[in-house]
């Protein structure tokens, strides 16, 4: 395992603890509201806290993109190399799962390198499923490789979907509507980042979403790409991070779900 990627996993476990711990308790959570059906935690702050201060420790010069507490600059001089490096992180995606008792919810990390995911980890503190990859070594599962599925028509495929809060009522008229009626199955888990990892080992097809945030698609990103997927914008070009719009899936899945989108 690339040593970048030990301390992302070091970070992701810690944050684990944190939310493993919370969950035995949910009736003394404290939750305030971001928005319309979007909620925070105090558990979702100190997993976040938790992630940056081991990664910060590690790495001074790098700066951060966190859900809680957005842009962060580097604590030390960054490199004077041209070469920008990036944190990524989701602290608790699948918050409202989490203040449930769902069990679907997880922590993304990613590093970015001139705004190019090189690192992952998706981690899933119920199950201890730990997802890792790093740009041109595989995918994993807890130290297993892991493959995207064989499948190549939508009829028989199982799909996930999401649309980010800030699309307002574009659900109703979502670009993909179409597309996903043609699925053989459609799935809305809460968890991005838990979807996109999930068609990384095969147990979703493909998947797409409107409106997302860098940190529910950069981690996930990476993990699919170097499972042998293929993820692009609606128009299949490399701008998925910086628009949120997002198609993944296996290489034939992901062609006909581009194909199903357009007309």
């Amino acid at each position: 395992m690339h040593p970048t990627l030990n301390i992302a996993v070091k970070a992701a476990r810690r944050a684990g603890a944190i939310i493993n711990r919370a969950s035995l308790d949910l009736d003394r959570l404290q939750v305030s509201r971001k928005g319309p059906r979007n909620y925070v935690t105090e558990v979702d702050r100190a997993a976040e806290e938790a992630i940056v201060d081991v990664l910060q420790a590690a790495y001074p010069d790098h700066s951060f993109l966190a859900e809680e507490s957005g842009e962060r600059p580097p604590a030390a001089q960054p490199s004077r190399n041209g070469v920008r490096m990036r944190w990524i992180i989701d602290p608790l995606d699948g918050t409202t799962n989490f203040i449930h008792g769902y069990p679907a919810y997880a922590i993304s990390i990613a590093l970015t390198q001139n705004d190019i995911p090189v690192q992952a980890v998706v981690y899933d503190p119920n199950r201890n499923e730990l997802f890792t990859a790093s740009r041109g070594a595989g995918a994993f599962l807890n130290d297993r490789r892991i493959r995207v599925s064989g499948h190549a028509g939508l009829a028989d495929s199982l799909l996930g979907e999401r649309i980010g809060r800030s699309a307002g009522d574009f659900e109703l008229r979502a670009p993909f509507q179409n597309m996903l009626a043609s699925a053989g199955a459609v799935r809305r888990g809460g968890s991005s980042v838990l979807d996109l990892a999930y068609v990384a080992a095969g147990r979703l097809d493909g998947f797409c979403g409107y409106s997302l945030k860098p940190w529910d698609v950069a981690a996930g990103g990476l993990l699919i790409l170097e499972a042998g997927g293929l993820v692009g914008d609606f128009d299949g070009e490399q701008t998925w991070l910086q628009s949120g719009h997002i198609v993944a899936g296996t290489p034939k899945v992901f062609t006909r779900m581009l194909a199903g989108i357009k007309t």
